[in-house]
Formats: C-alpha cells, structure tokens, sequence
C-alpha cells in the first residue's frame, strides 16, 4: 500500500495504447512511442512509472496497452503485478479504457481513486507533481468530483485541449483549485490566440484524477450505451475474461474528453507548473535534448561541418553532415528519415501515406 495516507486508496492507471507515428521510423507498431528511450536510460512508459513513486505502490498501478505490445511492456516494468497489466484487442480510444479500468478499481476497492496518466510526457519537476497530485486527490476523493491537472500554455497551439477555468478559486494542501467552467478540444490558431490573451485557460494534459465510482456514474448518465457494454463486461469477470475480447471491439471510438469531460459537472482544475512537455514530434525532443556547440544533437560517432541546428538519431552509422541547417536525420535498419526540423509533425502524414502504398514492413 501506498505509505502517504491520501494516496491510500489511489491507483495509477497509465494509457500506454497509442503509436505515436511521428516519431517513424524508431516507432512502430511493435514498438511505438512510449517504448522509446529519447531521454535518459529509461523509456517514457518507465518514466510516467518512475515519478508516480513513492506516491502510489507498484501494486496500486495498472497499465493499457495493445495487444501487440502487451508482453514486451510486462517485460519492462516487471515490479508491476502482469495481471494489472492489460492488453486491449482493438483501439477504441481513451473513453472505453477509463470505463472498464473504473470498474476493474472499484470491484477491487469501492473507495478507489483514479489517477489516469499518459505514456508518453515528459515532467521535469516530478517531485513537485507529486504535491500537486496529493491536492488533486484530495479534491476527488469527494463523490461526484473530477479533477483535470492543467498545464500553463505557452503558445497558441492548435494540437491540444484547453480548460476553461472559473472564478471559484481556493487552495487545497498549499495548491490553488479553480472551477472548470468549459473544455474545448483543439481550437482554431485564431481561438487559441484568444484563449492564451486571456489568462482564462489551461491546457489539458490528459492527466485526469477521480473516484472510480464518480466516473462509471458519470458514463451512466451521459453515455448509457457505453455503460451497459461495460457493466456486461464486469459481470462477465472484467477484463481477464473471455467476454472482453468479445466485447471491448464493440465500444465506441471515443476519447474521454468528447465522452464526459465536455458534458459532466462538478469538474475542478490544479495548476501545474511541473516542467510539462507533451513529446509530440522530433522537434520538441530536439528542443529538450543537449546540444553542442553548433547547436546541434547527434551521437558521438559522427562528423558535422559547417551545419548547425540539426538532429541526428544513428545508432549503427557514421554520419557526416556538411552545411546544412535545421534538419532531422533519423536511421534505422531498414528505413531513413531525412526531414526539415520545424516540419516533423508531418513524419505522421509520411506514415499514413506508407500505409496507403502497403508498406505494412515499414510500418
């Protein structure tokens, strides 16, 4: 159990289902984002393990992944009991894994706190996380309340989710807590622009905590359907069962933000000021990463002349760079990735259209 009293009844549940195509041609399908090691010695997945200690014992975290993946992430984290480690038989988004995560928490403990965490983020400031997660769980652990960790923004981005935050403002174990009057996926550059002029929002990191109880009820009010296919589930022995690799391809494909988080009340909002990086593309790990003095990243077994600004990923090959600027080099066995810096995000549309010329072995 966990040693901090108000973590005593909370549980990690960690989203490790996703691909991450951007990150191509290091991530695959068998071995996708939240597996690499882009900073440090440890995998991301290993890192959003890492900082929920000593908070939350290995014993209260559970892991989701994809099937296809499922033995390799046993493999990584082996201090985490395999049977709390789940491999889901298709990707129906964040919204069914909550679901069924909130009813395998409260048939195990009724009281439970959900505290949901992506995979692949990083948070350079773990310890003050863990403060600012101990007053989130304070809030939830009242029935009927959800908690969302928002992130400061830094510029307009148009990739992400913004929380609307209200005029109730108080402070639980040190920590500020708003009202969360709204939450808009993605908005427009122009709507972004609005919303970081004024000083109202929060991004919305995905790092979500509630009693498990809180949120299937939350699903039987605003999502009936979801709710039976998750109670037929539960009924049938949750997800070490038979049914639910019956069951689960059957869910909407839905992320928990359109689901509920749109439509539910009683929603508060933690500032977070932790070092927050959503590592979405080869830029932002450019952006992290050490640099030399040229302002470049690359491994030591390589020669660069007269190029500034670039990422080189080799693990095998010499690689030589002459004049040139801002650019991504990524090698593989059996696949090279040679991309403008400030363009990376597109690495996904490459991807995509790999898979339109039935390039499965690349993929």
């Amino acid at each position: 159990m966990a040693t901090d009293s108000v973590f005593g009844h909370a549980y990690g549940v960690i989203m490790a289902g996703g691909s991450g195509t951007r990150f191509w041609p290091l991530s695959r399908r068998r071995h996708p984002k939240q597996l690499l090691t882009l900073f440090g010695h440890e995998t991301l997945l290993e890192q959003t393990v890492a900082r929920l200690q000593p908070a939350i014992s290995f014993d209260h975290i559970y892991i989701f992944t994809s099937e296809s993946i499922l033995r390799k992430v046993r493999r990584l984290l082996p201090r985490i009991p395999s049977h709390q480690i789940f491999g889901e038989p298709a990707s129906r988004n964040t919204a069914p894994t909550l679901g069924v995560a909130a009813q395998e928490i409260a048939r195990r403990d009724p009281g439970g706190l959900m505290v949901v965490l992506p995979s692949d983020q990083t948070i350079i400031k773990p310890a003050l996380f863990r403060q600012i997660l101990r007053s989130a769980c304070r809030v939830a652990s009242t029935p009927g309340r959800s908690v969302v960790l928002g992130l400061k923004p830094t510029r307009p981005e148009t990739g992400f989710g913004y929380v609307r935050l209200g005029k109730g403002e108080r402070k639980v174990a040190g920590h500020e807590v708003f009202d969360v009057e709204s939450f808009t996926e993605k908005p427009t550059l122009a709507v972004a622009r609005r919303y970081i002029a004024s000083n109202r929002y929060l991004w919305n990191g995905g790092m979500f905590i509630w009693k498990a109880s809180t949120l299937i009820e939350n699903f039987q009010r605003f999502q009936p359907e979801m709710a039976r296919l998750m109670r037929r589930i539960d009924e049938a022995g949750g997800m070490r069962s038979r049914a639910f690799r019956r069951l689960y391809p059957k869910f909407q494909r839905i992320s928990i933000d359109f689901a509920l988080m749109e439509k539910i009340a009683n929603i508060y909002a933690v500032p977070a000021d932790i070092g927050w990086n959503d590592v979405g593309s080869w830029a932002v790990v450019y952006e992290l990463g050490k640099k030399d003095s040229e302002k470049n990243i690359r491994p030591s077994a390589s020669l660069s002349l007269h190029s500034q600004g670039n990422m080189v990923v080799s693990p095998k090959k010499f690689v030589v760079t002459v004049g040139v600027q801002n650019l991504v080099v990524v090698e593989t066995d059996d696949a090279l990735l040679v991309c403008a810096r400030e363009r990376s995000q597109e690495v996904g549309e490459a991807v995509q259209e790999l898979e339109r010329l039935g390039r499965g072995d690349l993929l």
